[in-house]
């Protein structure tokens, strides 16, 4: 082979590595993130199971001081068998899915919210030990979800941007990836509550 063929050969392929390069880096990042997303949905599910997990305890507790109140006890382990009954595939994050999700835990928020405004009316449930620590365990639990949430949103900020941004939209249109949902506020939740005692 002549050295004028093996430079041709070289260019050739040194243009062939420089265009496939980043194609590879580009591919891979797009599945790193999307990898991300579905890895911080789980976590995301995890903090809610946590919630759901403290409730039984929460119940059980407030259940000794205030037998009487069985229609708010009641509520409380029905949302929560509400929520923990909806899956969502992690793979398949659209907006649809994550509202019904939300949706779900609503449910809880609201019930947990009407028990806590019981144990007001029971001065010694409120100086319980047992229940003072769940009641703990639970604001601390309600703050990790949101972390979790926060950072579900950062990621699939990032995915989200990866897959719409050239070079990635070209192998978003070739490969299917598909624009994940993020967490958004339940309309109205700019506004604050009212309690009503």
């Amino acid at each position: 082979m002549d050295k004028k063929k093996m430079i041709k050969y070289g260019i050739i392929g040194l243009v062939l590595v420089l265009l496939i390069f980043p194609a590879f880096s580009t591919y891979n990042s797009m599945v790193e993130l999307d990898e991300n997303s579905t890895t911080q949905w789980a976590n995301v599910e995890s903090s809610y199971q946590r919630r759901a997990d403290l409730i039984p305890n929460l119940v059980n507790t407030v259940k000794g001081y205030a037998a009487h109140e069985k229609e708010t006890l009641t509520a409380v382990m029905q949302a929560r068998a509400k929520a923990t009954s909806v899956n969502i595939d992690a793979s398949k994050l659209d907006a649809a899915s994550i509202q019904k999700f939300q949706e779900a835990q609503q449910g809880i928020s609201g019930a947990l919210g009407k028990l806590m405004m019981v144990s007001e009316r029971y001065p010694d449930l409120k100086a319980n030990q047992n229940f003072l620590e769940l009641q703990a365990q639970l604001e601390g639990t309600e703050n990790r979800i949101n972390v979790e949430r926060n950072k579900f949103n950062e990621i699939v900020g990032a995915y989200n941007k990866k897959i719409k941004k050239l070079p990635g939209k070209f192998y978003n249109m070739m490969f299917g990836f598909e624009d994940r949902a993020r967490f958004e506020a339940k309309e109205g939740s700019e506004n604050a509550p009212t309690v009503e005692f």
